[in-house]
């Protein structure tokens, strides 16, 4: 095929990726009424409305303004509103009072959006986009589909402290995969073999369609053999663990998870309700009974690393998880456009399937520090606050959830949240050594 022909095809490509992209965000703001838009529960959580002009003003800030010839910015301040953490772009709107911004209106947020993509599209349409916008625009999509995933995590805490228990999804809509009456398969364990081997991606390697900053440089590590259990904990294994007064006995935490369970009186997982002596469980689906064979979700480092303790075994390290990533597929139970159905359990798997669930359904926490590869250097200018800056007291989660949009993820893929964060579809794979 010649060249030309090539490049014509990628960019076919480039702005089919940037419309599915923005539409996918529309479709699952949609979801959710306006009065919904303005939500904002906690610092932590942004309001779908804000969600929707910032990963506009994104594109807008990094690829519009500086490379779009006679591109008329939409308002002037809507740089202060939408600017998220980027320093050397200027000040920005406080983070915990996003939810107060009631103007600019809904529908001038979306009047913001079609603006930039008119724009946008127009950039793309071009048909010779240098090699460094397209990288960003990429970026771009990849930066909007992690606040696809903020946006239901963040309006599911909001909801989720509503008395009456809003249901916004139904299950008739989007039944469960596998069958309800039947138990996850029993916990098991695979061995891998020690020795050194190369971790992270690497921006030369063609087969790698992106990958963040922090997913770099490629590099080596040392691995003793280890073993990891075939499926994340239950909420039937967690249970067990609240039963047997695992709150309550300081010797399975941390120092300063014992102190943040004490102060904010931690019994449960966040979105558990004990009612009539039963256990049920909060989601987009409403209040319902806990489902015992799903993957025990929205924990904290703190609680993750507790119930390991509690187990007799630990929790991998993020090498040891991507070292046995690499032995599995990367399908797994993502977000589909605006299709969300939460973490479910392996209930049709056969017991000796291997490794399971390790793409989807949860995000898996590891007992690393979320902190720079050897040899990191953070791009210059602004967009290189979009990682580096953040590898300080955050740990490292793997494998994506329910919540991340199908073809996000990938075996280097690095999250990385506070060990108190409890809002996000995060989970527990339990490690120990071999």
């Amino acid at each position: 095929m010649p060249l030309d022909n090539v490049y014509e095809s990628r960019f076919e490509l480039l702005t089919e990726q940037f419309r599915k992209t923005r539409c996918n965000s529309v479709a699952l703001a949609n979801l959710f009424d306006r009065e919904d838009w303005m939500l904002q529960s906690m610092v932590e959580a942004s309001p779908i409305k804000w969600n929707l002009a910032h990963t506009s003003w994104f594109f807008e800030q990094f690829i519009l303004r500086p490379y779009a010839s006679g591109y008329k910015t939409f308002h002037p301040d809507y740089n202060y509103l939408f600017n998220s953490y980027y320093q050397q772009v200027g000040a920005m709107h406080a983070r915990g009072a996003r939810g107060l911004l009631s103007r600019p209106l809904s529908s001038e947020i979306l009047a913001y959006r079609a603006h930039i993509d008119e724009a946008m599209l127009a950039l793309l349409d071009r048909g010779q986009v240098q090699e460094e916008i397209a990288s960003l625009v990429v970026l771009g999509c990849a930066h909007e589909e992690q606040h696809q995933e903020l946006l239901l995590t963040d309006i599911t805490h909001g909801l989720s402290l509503n008395p009456m228990a809003p249901a916004i999804l139904s299950r008739a809509d989007n039944q469960a995969d596998g069958p309800q009456d039947s138990k996850a398969p029993e916990l098991t364990w695979t061995d891998f073999e020690g020795g050194v081997f190369e971790f992270g991606g690497d921006r030369q390697d063609q087969k790698m369609a992106h990958m963040f900053d922090n997913e770099g440089p490629r590099h080596q590590q040392c691995l003793t053999p280890y073993r990891l259990a075939n499926r994340p904990a239950t909420n039937r294994e967690y249970l067990a663990f609240i039963e047997d007064g695992g709150y309550d006995k300081s010797v399975y935490w941390l120092a300063d998870g014992w102190a943040l369970r004490q102060a904010q009186e931690w019994r449960a997982p966040i979105y558990w309700r004990h009612r009539d002596g039963a256990w049920f469980n909060y989601s987009l689906f409403g209040l319902e009974p806990l489902d015992l064979e799903a993957p025990v979700s929205q924990l904290s480092f703190y609680e993750a690393a507790a119930f390991a303790e509690w187990t007799g075994f630990r929790l991998p390290t993020e090498f040891e998880w991507e070292h046995a990533s690499l032995t599995v597929s990367t399908k797994g139970r993502f977000l589909r456009g605006a299709d969300f159905q939460g973490p479910q359990g392996a209930v049709d798997a056969p017991q000796n399937a291997g490794l399971l669930q390790m793409f989807g359904d949860v995000w898996e926490w590891t007992a690393s520090p979320y902190v720079a590869y050897p040899g990191f250097r953070a791009p210059t200018g602004a967009i290189g606050e979009y990682n580096g800056k953040f590898m300080s007291s955050q740990m490292t989660l793997r494998g994506g959830s329910c919540a991340t949009p199908e073809g996000h993820i990938r075996p280097t893929y690095r999250n990385f949240f506070p060990p108190n964060a409890r809002w996000q579809f995060s989970g527990v794979r339990l490690a120990q050594d071999a």
